[in-house]
């Protein structure tokens, strides 16, 4: 007895706590989805923002820091993909898996062809082959490549937000906004440090190459929010894409960048953790 007055007590915190965060949400966005949509957005760029402003206080993060901290943003998008996007897609159809499956399967060709595209970026950058450019152009293009991939990799978390908030649900969208937005920061970082160690050592350039790849976010969250209000139909392939965009990007950006420095061992802990955070977000919030 005493055992189920503290797990129901429990349970009403819980609910409380949701109803305070969804409340303070609707306050300053509204009730319409695309406005709230839109605040998503922007929370989620200013995430990425905050990320990107850490180069100024932390210069110089050594790579098994930034390693588990890129693994943490992975395990962060692994549970998201699921708990908030494939999960929720399957009920919004009706029970049905064929049209998040079929999302899902556009969303992975989709980010293939655009990694496919990614590595002529720095033709137009420097006019010449990689092997044929000076070292400071090949420095340059590696930067312009780096961005170019996190703005790429943010379309799909920019686009899950908005969707989320499009289907109405502030028990799916809030979690899954925070969730993006906290792995947000340290991509943001991950830029910034790109671009100092491309020899651009103003770190004023740096930190404003990390905000302009979340900046992308805003729009493709208002847009995930509108279209689904015309075309309602259309949420679980929208969700399933969303997810098979953001797993593509773990397995084809992240996973190989963190395992590729020896660190295989922290950053795999770092994704368990950022799994852990995502589950607890959806329990506590979803």
């Amino acid at each position: 007895m005493v055992h189920d007055r503290t797990t129901r007590e429990t349970a009403a915190g819980s609910e409380t706590a949701v109803t305070a965060v969804e409340e303070l949400f609707v306050s300053l966005a509204g009730s319409n989805p695309v406005m709230q949509g839109l605040l998503g957005g922007i929370v989620i760029a200013g995430m990425n923002m905050l990320g990107a402003l850490l180069i100024l206080v932390w210069r110089d993060p050594s790579k098994r820091s930034l390693d588990t901290l890129l693994g943490f943003a992975a395990g962060v998008m692994l549970a998201a993909s699921f708990t908030s996007l494939i999960l929720p897609g399957i009920e919004a159809a009706g029970g049905s898996p064929i049209p998040v499956l079929v999302g899902f399967v556009i969303g992975v060709v989709v980010l293939d062809q655009a990694d496919l595209w990614i590595p002529h970026v720095h033709i137009l950058v420097t006019g010449k082959t990689r092997a044929d450019a000076p070292e400071t152009d090949k420095k340059m293009a590696s930067v312009v490549l780096f961005i170019v991939a996190i703005t790429i990799h943010n379309m799909p978390e920019g686009l899950a937000v908005g969707v989320g908030f499009g289907s109405g649900d502030l028990g799916t969208a809030v979690p899954l906004m925070l969730a993006i937005g906290i792995q947000n920061i340290p991509e943001g970082l991950a830029v910034s440090i790109a671009a100092v160690n491309a020899g651009l050592r103003n770190t004023t350039y740096a930190t404003f190459a990390g905000i302009r790849a979340g900046l992308v976010e805003i729009p493709l969250a208002v847009f995930g929010a509108w279209a689904i209000q015309y075309a309602a139909a259309l949420l679980p392939y929208a969700m399933g894409f969303a997810a098979g965009a953001m797993l593509f990007v773990i397995s084809d950006e992240i996973v190989p960048e963190t395992h590729s420095n020896g660190h295989e061992r922290v950053a795999t802990f770092g994704t368990m953790v950022g799994v852990v955070v995502m589950l607890y977000l959806d329990v506590t919030l979803g």
